[in-house]
Formats: C-alpha cells, structure tokens, sequence
C-alpha cells in the first residue's frame, strides 16, 4: 500500500514564512519585521543581523550550505550566484558558519553582464542586489546541494533599475496610493493600503528526453524550425480536458508536491488543447510574490521534467498546426480590509465605487492599449497572438452582456435602472439540480476579459515572466486612479461629479469594450474603424515604451525614468535580433548537416531503384516523376540556405540594433520561410527511415 499524501504536511516546508519567523525571532524584531512588509521602510541593522542568523539556522537545519539573492534581470529569468555559509575556522580549526545582516539585505553581482541597454559600460561592473522582504525566503534543492534563496530586486551602482521586480514593486506602491484616494472618496478610512493580486495560468508542452535530444531545433531556439503536420492534431479536440497519461500524471504529482514545498499553492492541473500540452494554474497572490512563484514554477517544471526523461517546452509556438502556450494573467485589485475593488456586487448598476473604478479602467486601457500590448510582447508571442488560438494583437476589453447593458444605460441616459440577470438553467434531467448561470459568458478571444471580479489578462506569452504586464497594468490604472481623484476631491457634490465622471469616461472609451469574436476578420476592420492601434510584432510595440505619453506616465509615478525606458526599448530590439539570428544559424545547421545530406541519399536510393527497374525492362515513369520532385524542393532547399547565409551575413554587418531588430523580422524571417516549406514538403515524402529528425507525430504523441 502507497504511503499516504499529506499536503498540509509539505506544505510551504522549503519556505520562511512569517510563521516561522514568529517561532524563531524575539517579539520586538518579529514586530519590526511586520511593520516594514507593512508600510515600508528599513530594517535596523540589529534587527537584520537576528533575522539573518535565524533564517541561516532554519536553512542549515534543512541541510543548506549557501545562500544566494535570487532576482530577476532583464534577460527574463532569474539569476543566482551561491555563497557558503562558510566562516573562517576558530582557533582548534572547527569550522564556523555566518550570515550576517547586511549580507541578507544587500549583495553586489556584476551589472555588467546582464542586459542593461547602455545603462551600464562593460567597465562598470557594480551592481546591487536589496532584499525583498515582502517576498518569503526558499530553499532550493538540486543537485547543487540545498540553497537558501533571497528573493531580492537588482539595481545599477548609478540607481537604475536592472530587473524586472523593481519597476514592479515601484508600481505596485504607486497603484495603492491612488486607489485608496478613490475608496476615501467612498468612506473607507480603515484601509492602509490597495494590493495588486495575480493568478498565472501556466501551459507548457512536454516532449520524451530522446526525441528532444535529435532536435537542435528544440535544444537551441525552443521551437521546432522544421516539421509538418502529423496526421492527427487537435481537430478532434479530445486532448483537452482528456484524460492525463501516467507518464504525465507522475511527472505532475511530482511537480505539485516541489511546489507545495516551496509555498506555491499550485491549483489545477489539465491537458491543454494541443497534443502534448498541458496547464498548471496557481491561486491568486499579492503581485510580487506571484512573479516570484511563477519564476519558480517555469524552473520546477523544466528541473522536474528532466527527472521523468523529459523535457517542459515553455516557448509560445513550439510547434506549427497546433495551439501555442500562453499565461493568462488574472489581476485584481484590494484594499487590506478586504474590498475587491472589481467586485460588482449582486446590482452592479447601483455599486458606485465599482463602476468608477470600471470607467478608471476603461480610460486605462483605451488610453494605453499600446503599452498593454507592449507589455505581452516577446518573439514567440508573435507566432501566437491573433492566430485563432490566443486573443488578437488588438487590444480590446470584454465586459459580458450584463456589465455591457449597464455601461450602455449609463452612457445612453446617465442612470442604470436595471440590471440582466442570469436566470435559472434547466438541465432537463431529473436527477440534475437546476442552477443558477451567471449572467454573462465567458470569451476566449478576448485579449482583456472581466470574468467576475478580476480581469483575465490573456495576451502573456508562455516563458514571459508576468512582472512586465503587471507592472504596466498597475501603472496605467494608477494614472486614471489619480486623474480621478484629482477631480473628484475638489468636487462641491461629490456625488454629481462622481456620477458626471462616470458618465464622461465610459462614453470617451467605449470603443474599447468588444464582446465579439475576436478572432473574426470583421473586428480586425471594426478596430481599425474605432482607431484602435492593432501592433503586430514585438519590434514593432518596442517604440511604445518611449512616446512622451509613456514617459510622462511612468517618470510621474517613478516607476520608470526615462533612461530606463530606453534602455529596455534597445535591450527589445537587441533581444529580438538574438533570438532570430539563432533560429537562423540553428536552421542553417540543420538544413546543411541533416536534412539536405539525408534527401540527397535518398535521391540516390530512388535512381538506383529507377535504374533496377529499367534494366527489369519493367515501366519506372512513377519513380522518375518522384525523382523529380525530390530533386526539385531540394534545389529549393538549396536555393534557400544559400539566400539565408547570405542574409545571416548582411544583419551581422547592422550596427544599429532598432535597424537590425527589423532587417530580421522583414528579411531573414522571411527566408527562414522560404527554406522551411520545402523541406516539410520532402518530410512528407522521404522514407521515414532516412529522414534524420523526429516528426511531430513522434514529438506530440510519443509521451
């Protein structure tokens, strides 16, 4: 018999939660620590050096060795550099271990290797790394041994942020102080503090260790830069929701209980609607810490899945035909004593304070749908977004019939005297309970959706980290939050302006609300007749970040300065040519080594077979006409490599990164295309034995 499962056990166990902090820390310190996560400011050094000698007993205890701060430069993913805990022996040469204060609250990485966008010369190497104490400390265990791990964020010795958390902690703060000036126009003087929450949907693909292991595709750019369709994709559409494999099951039972253990409450576990992909969705958290989990969740699948002789794709398109993998973003907004912000109530129509928050965000996201759309940019996000898998490029917000009716009152009248209800639905079955249904559905295509009380942020590529989208989510409904607030306090009535307020945004951004389908050709057309901007790739968007609106949003709150925002504009545009000119050279690689010297042996097996035929005095026109189409897609293969090596050549010869950044997008894309299609035309006729790379039948469905 199995030995039985106790998650309550596990759970959070590699973390150092406050709990354990109560255990441990002597009241005043545990005190000083609830206060600062309160209300910010600074640890005393005192009260650091206790916590840090604390939090190094509990990790030695659970086996640690070192310690490291663990943050989130702009490459995208986490980085870590591993101290010991080793001191300097005593005098009879025992050894001693030490963490103090100050090693806790600041470390110095090099800033020079990172990403940074000219913010930092190859020469100025000092950066700084600052505790985050709001997020837990963890304990990573690999084959590195056990590490603590000090969630920290990551700045440049002259100030500049360097990461991606600290904007985040920058805007989070800035959202907060606006939206309480909204909820004391309405009476709540109880509240310190508005919290941004998340919850991250997570889809990933999993693929057999040995058949990742042949493709260099896959190992090199994440997706696969060759391969034509398996017979079955997901037209049948019995993978979602379908049963889970054993070999998948193990694997995410493991991944569960490595989480848990970290304090990742994760929720959910299904197959998603392509062959091979599946979702894992946690339970919404206070913004920062849910980027912090999500980082841990994308590394745990990937360390996981090597333990099952497998590999996590996380990429947005790892595979042409079938669904990419996106991570919708579900945000919401409360105060500290527990008023969803996006709550509308049983009659919405009546809940002032919701529909001025909901008119807040309307203006938000009409008046900045560019940065919304820049903020769920990355390369693989361009292979997914408006391609009837995922929401379109165009921003737009889905409200649902009911919440639509009641801002259409509001707009066409001024007051919402009704509201629609869901009704009852009736199941027709006896034996079933007849419920009450929601008042409005759900829309998949939707790129902003309200579904209840948050709002589903479903542009975010799968290996995105969610600090970009949030941070620019807090940022723009800060704005409209102050732009409110500075109204409404001077108001004589409060109330008329309240409602003159409400009346005026929701009419000015209308345009923003769709409930349609967006996937649809018609709202490509309808968009563009309502001048919404419709941004197709991520170089594209890359711009947005440094018009003087974006500048004069993100310095007025100091969540970006300027130089900040430019340097991340340079590190898109270089990120973007990177990443394209390795999905070139991996092509090139390929097509030269593999598939052109595998067609060609095949070209011979075919003459020699054409050759037998004749001398048999036997009719060998069928092979002869194969003959010549194998020939002629392997001239077009040729044809092809040479035109994109030639190309590979001319965007190493850009020196401006904007320039090359769109010489990859319009030119050596393209090629890639060219010598692409080719190539998975003569998959589809080489003897399966000679072509020299898995297929996708063997990729999806060999798991």
């Amino acid at each position: 018999m199995s030995e039985v499962f106790n998650v309550e056990q596990i759970f959070g166990q590699n973390l150092f939660t406050l709990s354990k902090m109560k255990e441990r820390l002597p009241k005043n310190v545990y005190k000083e620590v609830v206060k600062v996560m309160d209300q910010g400011g600074e640890l005393s050094m005192d009260a650091a050096n206790v916590v840090a000698k604390e939090m190094k007993d509990w990790a030695v205890e659970h086996g640690a060795t070192h310690f490291t701060h663990w943050f989130q430069p702009l490459t995208g993913i986490t980085a870590e550099k591993h101290d010991s805990f080793v001191a300097h022996p005593d005098e009879e040469g025992k050894m001693l271990t030490e963490f103090s204060g100050k090693e806790l609250i600041k470390g110095e990485p090099d800033a020079s290797s990172f990403p940074s966008g000219g913010l930092r010369a190859t020469f100025e190497a000092r950066g700084y790394t600052a505790w985050d104490i709001t997020s837990p400390a963890f304990l990573k265990e690999s084959t590195c041994g056990t590490i603590l791990c000090i969630p920290t964020a990551f700045c440049s010795y002259t100030g500049e942020a360097l990461d991606k958390k600290t904007p985040l902690l920058r805007s989070m703060e800035a959202l907060s102080q606006q939206a309480l000036r909204i909820v004391r126009l309405f009476g709540n003087t109880e509240a310190t503090k508005v919290v941004a929450s998340v919850g991250p949907e997570q889809e990933y693909f999993l693929v057999d260790k040995d058949l990742y292991m042949k493709r260099t595709d896959l190992m090199f750019a994440g997706r696969t830069l060759f391969g034509a369709p398996a017979p079955k994709g997901q037209e049948m559409e019995d993978h979602y929701f379908g049963v889970i494999r054993e070999r998948v099951g193990a694997y995410m039972k493991d991944l569960n209980e490595e989480l848990w253990k970290l304090g990742v409450t994760a929720k959910t576990q299904h197959n998603e609607v392509a062959p091979a992909q599946h979702e894992l969705a946690p339970i919404y958290e206070t913004a920062n810490i849910a980027v912090d989990h999500n980082q841990i969740v994308m590394e745990t699948m990937k360390r996981v899945a090597v333990k099952h002789s497998m590999r996590c794709l996380l990429h947005e398109k790892p595979y042409a035909g079938v669904n990419g993998s996106g991570k919708h973003n579900n945000w919401s907004i409360t105060t500290d004593n527990g008023v969803n912000l996006l709550d509308p109530g049983e009659t919405p129509n009546e809940n002032i304070q919701f529909l001025l928050v909901l008119a807040c965000i309307m203006k938000a996201v009409d008046t900045h749908a560019d940065l919304l759309r820049q903020s769920a940019s990355d390369v693989g996000n361009d292979h997914r977004l408006g391609a009837n898998e995922a929401p379109p490029a165009i921003i737009s917000i889905f409200l649902g019939e009911q919440l639509e009716d009641v801002v259409n009152q509001l707009i066409e009248t001024g007051v919402a005297t009704s509201v629609k209800e869901g009704g009852k639905l009736l199941t027709g079955v006896s034996t079933l309970p007849d419920f009450q249904k929601d008042a409005t559905d759900r829309n998949r295509t939707s790129p902003f959706a309200f579904t209840g009380n948050k709002f589903e942020f479903r542009m975010v590529g799968s290996s995105d980290s969610i600090a970009s989208p949030n941070t620019t989510l807090n940022a723009i409904v800060a704005e409209a939050f102050c732009e409110a607030a500075d109204r409404l306090e001077k108001a004589d009535n409060l109330e008329i302006a309240i409602h003159d307020l409400i009346k005026e945004y929701m009419t000015k951004h209308q345009r923003i609300i769709f409930n349609g389908d967006g996937y649809s050709d018609a709202w490509v057309e309808e968009a563009k007749r309502r001048g919404l901007p419709n941004i197709k790739s991520m170089i594209e968007a890359a711009g947005t970040i440094t018009t003087e609106k974006a500048v004069k949003l993100f310095e007025r709150f100091g969540i970006f300065t300027k130089v900040e925002l430019e340097s991340r504009e340079e590190i898109i545009y270089e990120t973007y040519a990177k990443t394209i000119n390795i999905e070139a050279l991996t092509m090139i690689d390929m097509a030269g080594k593999q598939i052109i010297p595998a067609v060609v042996k095949y070209t011979k097996m075919l003459a020699d077979t054409i050759n037998a035929v004749k001398e048999a005095g036997a009719d060998a026109s069928m092979q002869t006409e194969l003959l010549g189409t194998v020939c002629e897609k392997l001239a077009a293969m040729q044809s092809a490599l040479t035109e994109l090596k030639d190309a590979e050549a001319q965007a190493s010869k850009i020196g401006d990164a904007k320039e090359q950044a769109f010489y990859y997008k319009d030119t050596v894309r393209m090629i890639m295309e060219k010598l692409r299609t080719p190539a998975d035309e003569l998959e589809m006729i080489v003897d399966k034995n000679i072509w020299p790379i898995p297929t996708y039948g063997e990729l999806m469905f060999e798991i």
